[in-house]
């Protein structure tokens, strides 16, 4: 089954008309946690359903939907629902109900200008406390990325690609900044971005792990701070060619 949602677009009347935007029903990627002992985490479940990138940017929340599929009432749906409005992760709308938050381009970006400065902090002091189980992981996650740019498997570089940059930071020890980076780094996650950039822009990103990876095991904190500046710049790069796209962003 697929879902469809009324969106408008701009006219050259100067007015506003109704354009068919088509994808998957949110229930059709939702798990449902409920336990033997009775606990259904629905939190968990619809924000689980929203991180996984299988629901794209204005994907309608059906309310009564989703309470049946995970067998409970409205009302714990409902709360679910408020609580991951206040962590940016749903907006509600007039005569639409709950959905996937849609950023604009400039909100999109604006995350990885957040990312990039929260990351640079961590960075510094990692590098001061990382040991050889720190370098063991992050080489792991390298050579996931190796095999999922060798498969063109875009899901798998998006997974591995936060993985790595999750086990540079946490040798910081800074676990409230990586709270702060995570929460920005959720609410990019429908529009899957990985997906959507070029091949040769994402053959770039994994050139520049691999420059921030050489110099973290080297124990170069300037190294480091400017591989992960540049990475941060090519992102921008990459994804300007997205900019506009009204699947993925609404306008300013």
């Amino acid at each position: 089954k697929r879902q469809v949602t009324v969106v408008s677009s701009p006219q050259a009347a100067g007015g506003r008309v109704a354009r068919i935007r088509r994808g998957p029903r949110f229930t059709a990627h939702l798990q449902n946690s409920f336990t033997q002992s009775g606990q259904s985490h629905v939190v968990d479940d619809l924000r689980h359903a929203i991180l996984s990138g299988d629901q794209p940017p204005g994907t309608v929340i059906p309310v009564d939907e989703v309470a049946a599929h995970l067998g409970v009432s409205p009302i714990p749906v409902r709360e679910a629902l408020m609580t991951l409005i206040g962590e940016g992760l749903v907006e509600r709308r007039p005569h639409v109900g709950y959905r996937v938050t849609t950023l604009t381009f400039e909100e999109f970006t604006d995350l990885y200008e957040v990312r990039e400065v929260l990351e640079a902090s961590a960075l510094v002091s990692s590098v001061r406390n990382a040991g050889v189980d720190d370098d063991v992981q992050i080489r792991a996650s390298h050579t996931e990325l190796d095999t999922a740019i060798r498969r063109s498997d875009h899901r798998s570089f998006h997974t591995e690609s936060r993985r790595l940059h999750l086990a540079m930071m946490r040798p910081s020890k800074m676990s409230r900044l990586i709270s702060m980076y995570e929460s920005a780094w959720n609410l990019t996650e429908p529009t899957s971005p990985m997906s959507h950039v070029s091949d040769e822009a994402r053959r770039q990103f994994h050139g520049d792990h691999a420059e921030m990876i050489a110099a973290f095991v080297d124990r170069d904190v300037d190294g480091l701070v400017a591989a992960s500046h540049r990475h941060y710049e090519h992102l921008r790069a990459g994804f300007d060619p997205l900019r506009g796209d009204a699947e993925l962003f609404r306008g300013p």
